[in-house]
């Protein structure tokens, strides 16, 4: 017989989200060509989500991991994998609407210039999510996630950061989608290679991003497709992600822009840490309520050491 050539890849990493994955995959099927591979990664979940696998949807192959191993290899284990021309990165709080991944493949088809198109995320109640967002640069950790983010919330670099300007409701090229939902080109994963491992959870998709900017590629934004994403299933139940975070965003900028912003990006975490600590000693002079500072003192340590 003829071999069949897979069109379309659809990588799907997994975490304790059964309930989301069965409607997410139902979506999918309604939306798919007949040219596809669905591969689902499952990162040792412990609510029976694979045992709904091979009882509802027996063509979608397994992939299944004795543990969490994090969002980045979860999604390079999908990819190896896979042998589609195109790539889709699916989380399982997502909903793709019928003609979402048809409308995606066109334009990729028709654009042989962009590697990469992402659709608009909206909430179940149909508002645009603003989850675009652009490159960091070396001004973004002195004014994000620190005290000037307080006190000039309407900074020049925010603006830029959050793309403020824009609502998000047209069609454009953009820097980093979220991997939440993409579509890749083949050819373009082959070049650049896949996912950082190193960027567990965070700031992957960024790293992704940059560097198929970097290899001349251009990613597109379609308004048009919109797909319904719960915000945050998964993310939401791992209990220690703003020292993940803050550790894969430090990896990021010694990736890309050296060792001495790597130090850089340490001392304007400190400058938040020593905040957080004199509001919370003010705090607790005015018998407010406030956080002992050993847990975080010892996360700082442990940031700085790392």
């Amino acid at each position: 017989g003829e071999v069949m050539t897979v069109e379309l890849s659809v990588v799907i990493p997994s975490w304790n989200t059964r309930d989301l994955l069965a409607v997410c995959l139902r979506k999918l099927e309604q939306a798919q060509k007949p040219s596809t591979e669905i591969i689902v990664v499952d990162n040792g979940s412990e609510d029976g989500s694979s045992d709904l696998l091979r009882e509802e949807f027996p063509s979608v192959r397994l992939i299944q991991n004795e543990k969490n191993e994090g969002f980045a290899r979860a999604c390079n284990q999908g990819m190896r994998a896979s042998s589609g021309r195109f790539v889709l990165l699916l989380n399982t709080d997502t909903e793709v609407p019928p003609d979402g991944l048809a409308r995606m493949l066109a334009f990729l088809e028709a654009h042989p210039d962009y590697g990469a198109v992402a659709p608009k995320l909206v909430h179940a109640d149909g508002r645009t999510q603003r989850t675009l967002m652009a490159f960091p640069n070396l001004w973004t950790p002195l004014f994000y996630a620190t005290p000037l983010e307080r006190w000039f919330p309407n900074s020049p670099e925010l603006k830029r950061y959050y793309l403020r300007h824009w609502d998000q409701e047209d069609e454009r090229d953009v820097d980093q989608p979220p991997a939440a939902v993409l579509l890749l080109r083949r050819e373009v994963l082959d070049q650049v290679g896949e996912f950082d491992e190193r960027l567990w959870l965070f700031f992957n998709d960024v790293d992704l991003s940059l560097r198929i900017r970097k290899a001349g590629w251009k990613t597109r934004y379609l308004a048009g497709v919109e797909v319904v994403h719960h915000v945050g299933a998964s993310t939401s139940k791992f209990g220690n992600f703003v020292a993940e975070w803050q550790r894969n965003r430090l990896t990021y900028y010694r990736k890309h822009y050296g060792f001495l912003a790597a130090l850089w990006v340490k001392a304007c975490v400190g400058f938040a840490f020593a905040d957080f600590c004199v509001q919370q000693l003010w705090a607790g002079l005015r018998g407010k309520p406030h956080e002992p500072l050993g847990p975080t003192a010892r996360q700082f340590l442990s940031f700085l050491g790392s």
